[in-house]
């Protein structure tokens, strides 16, 4: 959920997601080699198999094939330009054939496993719950086909659609490079936060929709708020800015990618929600979409780890590679929501008996990377 700095104060109360379910069959598992545990394996929780809930986010449909070049950098802080590589696709969920979408030094590629641990650590985690455990919001099969946070990517020759917002003081104007059947979050009948999220290859830019709506056929389109993201200069949301997120940030950067888990490597940063956030944010985060003050609460864009003695060896491979990333890169708060929920795009290929394995670790496997100065005001 993404709210404009006029709609701040009202945002204490959050949506959590959508009633958990039972997931039903798996997905197709491919061969890849999961990496090896990043730090000391001297603790550990025992993953088990079986299915339990998860929130229904998306059906969108993988596709694979083509070729284009792109640079790539999002985030706040200073821009700088990457080199341009060859994206492997086009359409809904097309594989980046291991393209990094920023410079190393973006903060979402920034490693964090040697950082020093957060002062208000213990009680930070506590607010979002200790007891409570990892889930993974996206995977294979929910009410009949894949779910989590779609993207498509399109080529330069996509025409570009107006697109009308409701906080407009706070967007990037159109028109926006949105195909007529780009993939909604939670599908076309969704009530939810329904963002749509398009990367343009040849122009190198990242389109980013929340609360989006086709409008006569795709002709146009209605959304909350909308971003746009040099992919070559990573300029960063005017600070206090929304963005198609609560945080002011990109979302795509953030997602775990059936293509980086089948490669047995995530080189960035994740994106995860919790019930209730500070009325403040840390960089790289821009905003934030809460009422209450708590220094006791996580504030927007901050950061945690999977901590260094997490044994996730005897993780299955597809967990094994996001626990690892978790390890190295950590996960950053982005949005309002269920706490712990892990963001990711769908894909028919994903297999759900082995990301269900995640929700066995719990929130005190984590520790807060230790943060910069909060912005209150």
């Amino acid at each position: 959920m993404t709210l404009p700095r006029a709609a701040r104060a009202a945002a204490g109360a959050v949506l959590a997601s959508a009633a958990c379910l039972a997931l039903a069959a798996c997905g197709t598992t491919e061969a890849f080699t999961a990496p090896a545990p990043s730090g000391p394996v001297t603790a550990s929780a025992a993953p088990t198999a079986a299915a339990s809930s998860a929130a229904p986010t998306s059906s969108a449909p993988s596709a694979t094939g083509g070729t284009g070049t792109v640079t790539a950098t999002v985030g706040a802080g200073r821009s700088t330009r990457a080199p341009a590589r060859a994206l492997g696709g086009l359409g809904p969920g097309a594989s980046l054939a291991g393209l990094r979408l920023f410079p190393a030094s973006n903060a979402w590629n920034t490693r964090v496993d040697g950082a020093p641990v957060d002062p208000r650590s213990a009680t930070l985690i506590a607010s979002i719950g200790a007891g409570d455990r990892l889930h993974p919001d996206f995977g294979a099969n929910w009410d009949g086909g894949p779910f989590g946070i779609p993207y498509v990517v399109v080529a330069g020759t996509q025409a570009k659609v107006p697109v009308r917002f409701e906080y407009a003081d706070e967007s990037d104007r159109g028109p926006y490079p949105v195909p007529r059947n780009a993939p909604v979050e939670g599908g076309a009948a969704a009530d939810g936060d329904r963002h749509v999220i398009v990367v343009d290859r040849d122009h190198q830019r990242l389109y980013e929709l929340y609360a989006a709506y086709p409008v006569d056929g795709g002709r146009s389109w209605r959304a909350g708020s909308g971003a746009v993201f040099d992919l070559r200069t990573g300029a960063s949301r005017p600070a206090g800015w929304t963005s198609a997120d609560a945080a002011g940030l990109p979302i795509l950067p953030g997602l775990v990618r059936y293509d980086e888990v089948r490669a047995g490597r995530i080189d960035h940063a994740l994106r995860f929600t919790v019930s209730r956030t500070r009325k403040g944010y840390v960089a790289p985060a821009r905003h934030w979409a809460s009422s209450d003050p708590s220094a006791a609460l996580p504030p927007m864009g901050m950061r945690v780890r999977l901590k260094a003695s997490f044994d996730v060896s005897k993780y299955p491979p597809q967990a094994r590679v996001v626990l690892v990333a978790l390890q190295r890169y950590g996960m950053i708060v982005a949005d309002n929501g269920s706490d712990w929920y892990l963001s990711g795009a769908p894909d028919r290929r994903w297999d759900d008996e082995q990301l269900n394995a995640l929700k066995n670790v719990p929130g005190s496997a984590f520790e807060v990377v230790r943060m910069g100065p909060v912005t209150t005001r």
